[in-house]
């Protein structure tokens, strides 16, 4: 057994080798500060730049000019066994080649690429000149002047690259590409730019003087692309949205008394291809529209004056095969701190404390704090260390102070320990949080004041009885998600993260796979607060330098969140079960261990297991597995911990009781799951995570258009449940639970056949038509009941039995037609913020109040007071319905409205109405919130 009960340095993690368990002991995440300013005299604010931004969809060329100068004069040739560390010189077998596009043809193997750089001359200490692919498929070695300079992997991924260690003054410059496709197309697939130092020139919309007066003026988070009409010509893995490019500008002003101080601009996401300016001068580019990044602006910013941040966001390639979005749709922060204070995401809480045993209190908690400290001033730091240990509620239980020393221009990491002699740990139940407080002084002067929450806890995976919190045995009852939402898109405000997350428990969910790519804080946060286990994943395989850093970044900015139990690297990756696969893990690992070595590493593997990648990960993540492969891999590697890493999938339409491939609507007979009980039945297998907590944009199957999103979710787009979902609150919930499908509205069918079934944890169920028993039956444990009904109008009855007693029924009767609508917002308050949110399910009912089941009524919403419809749905995978507007049809009896806060408190009004049905109303209310913007 191996137990990681303390931090392990880097080099001895090299000398452990993960067998048969993984105990880790967690804490929680990081919080860089509270969210608004901080209090007067406070050495350290962080403040939220959400507001008045201005929005421009489309390129300007003067900045297309800007961009560099395409590289155009390309040979290419085919070669079957390259060297990779040496370009091909030989004059034979070039082909000539002006544009970009497939060479490869559906060849897998590789392509010698050559071209001839533009004369330029660099100065002295210049990065220029550089180079800008949009995209080599799927991998590429790129060479100038037969030296190698990068290796960089990855389909479909733009990246810059620096040619100052091999640019000649003198000329020719002769660049080599060694492009690598493994599957369908390749090769350089998309533009070249040769940048030097005058192309990037802030002379338009990235310069401060620019004429945006007519730009839209948006509130982030933003999202371009949701808004867009649906394109049957556009990709539809994005959802038939048309991928483009935008363009953001922000101004603002910086007081006086922020002379002397560090100032960060803090980006949680963009998607995609970021490029930022602060007053025409360029910070850089972020390619990832996953990983959180900064800018650090002191020398560029004007203090006492107006600051423009310009951002050209690139969304026209993707990084996934599902809805991805495009924009700002991530917080914007502005934190200010003194020259000497803790490193962005630079303190790390490490619990080590013995596993509890069932029924007995926990023993002490040692802490290991780890604190990376920065001096950004000229003069060396010597300074001390405060750490103080919160209690949930707030309670001191805890202190260690130390004295260290920090060069100028320099970064240290001081380690200190700390012991909880009781402490409370956190757990899916009992969600306890303590603080760490750290502040730094200096000559008596405290130089920053950092909190950072975090949990105590144990984990544990065992390679025979599954996963283990805080020594008690847990089934992972999971759902994978990605990112959007009805009505919103990407751009989930914080309101919505929470949302989903309380869907998601209400079914009796308690894990939540983050598909395929670190996910915003939020969502962490919220996981956290509310009782709900994480496995948090890198975007792709890959050992490129981006690639690592983007690991670092999801690792540095996540480890404290003790709801994180595992971190996956990638998702069926096409080598998944080669050595070359195996060869791109290890510095993947080597680059996690560097920050945490308290959290098991998984890959989620829909093939080659028991080869590559399932040799050297920790615990084997296993895609659509079945019973038979659990069982046999099982047997073959007795000490390695399995999950079901990504299961099943309902593929099934809210409501919908045939196949329409002509409507883009499955059947919900398709629904049920067996994964489950596979999963279950076996003690080895840790729990699973089922594909999909909630049906998605983008990726539609079984159906193309007109369908724009995915049938895989347990509920639809809008969190409305499918009835699959009541499979899950019978097996994954505690309380009696008892449902039946389909709905009982079948005039034309009378004497019909009609399939009904039920979803239970009852021991026995019996069914009734009209009151007349239709029999009994045993429910088969994590299975389904069904009857053959001969269809008649009126009632069916369920009634479901625990120990031969009644415990719980149910019942569904055929209505009439929709009379009138019904408001259910799931709370009545929100704050003043400008982004808080309340979800407003709407219901079209009978003149009985019953739930009309077919009703498809369109439902217009109109607000009165400090309020806005941000957006709507209906969970329709077919509908061409615009988001962003103020009427949506019903389907199926449902459709949603999604009222925004704005910056003012009062009383909101919102009214829905449809012709010929009763209008509803309902009344809000927007409370005064402490958060500000930068204005």
């Amino acid at each position: 057994m191996l137990s990681f009960m303390h931090f392990v340095s880097n080099e001895r993690f090299h000398e452990i080798k993960m067998l048969d368990t993984l105990t880790a002991i967690i804490c929680l995440s990081l919080v860089l500060s509270t969210a608004g300013a901080m209090t007067a005299g406070s050495p350290r604010s962080k403040t939220r730049m959400d507001a008045n931004w201005l929005f421009h969809k489309g390129d300007f060329s003067e900045f297309i000019i800007q961009n560099g100068t395409l590289v155009t004069n390309w040979q290419w040739k085919t070669v079957d066994n390259p060297d990779t560390a040496t370009p091909d010189n030989s004059t034979e077998g070039w082909i000539s080649k002006t544009g970009f596009g497939d060479v490869f043809g559906g060849r897998k193997g590789y392509v010698w690429y050559r071209a001839t750089l533009p004369r330029f001359t660099a100065k002295t200490g210049n990065v220029f000149p550089k180079l800008f692919f949009e995209c080599i498929d799927d991998n590429g070695i790129i060479f100038l002047n037969g030296k190698k300079l990068l290796t960089h992997t990855g389909w479909n991924d733009s990246f810059d690259i620096s040619l100052a260690k091999a640019w000649n003054n003198n000329g020719p410059n002769e660049l080599m590409v060694l492009a690598q496709n493994t599957e369908g197309e390749g090769g350089i697939t998309k533009p070249v730019y040769f940048q030097t130092s005058d192309s990037t020139k802030a002379t338009g919309a990235n310069g401060p003087v620019f004429d945006d007066h007519a730009w839209q003026k948006i509130h982030l988070p933003h999202d371009f692309i949701v808004s867009e009409e649906f394109d049957e010509t556009s990709d539809p893995n994005h959802g038939f949205k048309p991928p483009t490019i935008g363009w953001y500008r922000k101004t603002f002003i910086l007081p006086e008394n922020l002379k002397g101080k560090r100032i960060v601009l803090e980006f949680d996401g963009v998607y995609r291809r970021s490029s930022m300016w602060i007053n025409g001068h360029s910070l850089g580019t972020h390619n990832s529209g996953y990983t959180s990044f900064s800018y650090e602006i002191t020398d560029q910013a004007k203090i006492g004056g107006k600051n423009v941040i310009s951002d050209r966001v690139d969304a026209s390639s993707n990084e996934g095969w599902w809805y991805e979005g495009a924009g700002i749709y991530r917080h914007v922060w502005l934190t200010v701190t003194e020259p000497l204070h803790v490193k962005k995401w630079g303190t790390f809480v490490i619990s080590q404390l013995a596993e509890p045993k069932p029924d007995q209190k926990p023993g002490p908690a040692q802490l290991t704090i780890e604190t990376t400290l920065e001096n950004q001033s000229d003069q060396a730091a010597n300074c001390q260390v405060l750490s103080r240990i919160l209690m949930p509620g707030g309670k001191l239980i805890a202190e260690n102070k130390s004295q260290t020393s920090v060069k100028s221009h320099d970064e240290t990491q001081l380690n200190q320990s700390v012991q909880v002699p009781e402490p409370l740990l956190w757990s899916l139940q009992k969600r306890n949080i303590y603080t760490l407080e750290t502040i730094v002084s200096q000559n008596g002067h405290i130089t920053d004041r950092y909190t950072t929450p975090f949990g105590i806890r144990t984990i544990r995976f065992d390679a025979d009885k599954g996963f283990f919190l805080n020594g008690l045995p847990v089934k992972i009852q999971g759902t994978c998600n990605h990112q959007d939402f009805a009505g919103i898109g990407v751009a989930l405000p914080d309101r919505a993260h929470y949302y989903k997350i309380e869907k998601l428990i209400e079914m009796g969910s308690n894990g939540y796979r983050c598909s395929h790519h670190p996910f915003a804080p939020e969502i962490y946060d919220a996981c956290d607060k509310m009782g709900m286990v994480v496995m948090d994943e890198n975007r792709r395989l890959g050992d490129s330098p981006q690639n690592l850093d983007d690991v670092a970044s999801m690792v540095l900015r996540d480890r404290n969140h003790p709801s994180i139990i595992i971190w996956s690297m990638c998702n069926e990756e096409r080598l998944q079960g080669t050595q070359e696969a195996a060869d791109m893990y290890a510095p993947m690992i080597e680059r996690v261990h560097q920050y945490d070595t308290t959290r098991p590493v998984t890959c989620a593997m829909n093939g080659g297991w028991g080869f590559g990648l399932s040799l050297v990960v920790d615990l084997q993540g296993c895609n659509y597995g079945s019973a038979s492969d659990y069982d046999d891999f099982h047997k073959k590697f007795p000490l390695k911990p399995m999950l079901g890493s990504e299961t099943a999938s309902t593929v099934t339409t809210r409501g919908i009781y045939a196949n329409d491939g002509n409507a883009g609507y499955v059947t919900a007979y398709n629904a049920t799951d067996w994964s489950w009980k596979a999963i279950y039945d076996r003690p080895f297998m840790a729990g699973s995570f089922v594909w999909t907590g909630f049906d998605y944009r983008g990726e539609p199957y079984p159906y193309k258009w007109p369908c724009i999103n995915s049938h895989f979710g347990i509920m639809d787009t809008c969190g409305f449940p499918k009835d699959n979902y009541y499979y899950y609150t019978s097996w994954w919930g505690h309380e009696p639970s008892i449902h039946l499908m389909p709905h009982w509205n079948w005039k034309g069918k009378e004497g019909q056949s009609i399939d009904v079934r039920c979803f239970s944890n009852c021991d026995e169920v019996e069914l009734f038509l009209n009151g007349k028993s239709m029999g009994a039956k045993v429910m088969p444990v994590r299975e389904h009941l069904d009857w053959q009904i001969p269809y008649q109008s009126g009632t069916l009855t369920a009634k479901g039995y625990i120990k031969n007693k009644l415990t719980v029924e149910t019942k569904i009767e055929t209505t009439g037609e929709a009379a009138s609508i019904l408001l259910k917002p799931d709370r009545t308050k929100m704050q003043a913020d400008g982004e808080d949110l309340i979800f407003v399910p709407v219901t079209l009912l009978d003149a009985a109040g019953r739930v009309m089941p077919t009703a498809d009524n369109e439902v217009s919403f109109t607000v009165a007071g400090p309020g806005k419809i941000i957006g709507v749905g209906n969970g329709d995978p077919s509908s061409h319905e615009s988001d962003i507007t103020d009427h949506r049809h019903a389907f199926n009896g449902h459709c949603m409205v999604i009222i925004q806060a704005t910056d003012k408190s009062g009383v909101i009004t919102l009214k829905a109405a449809s012709t010929g049905l009763k209008a509803a109303t309902v009344k809000l209310q927007s409370t005064p919130s402490s958060i500000k913007d930068v204005e």
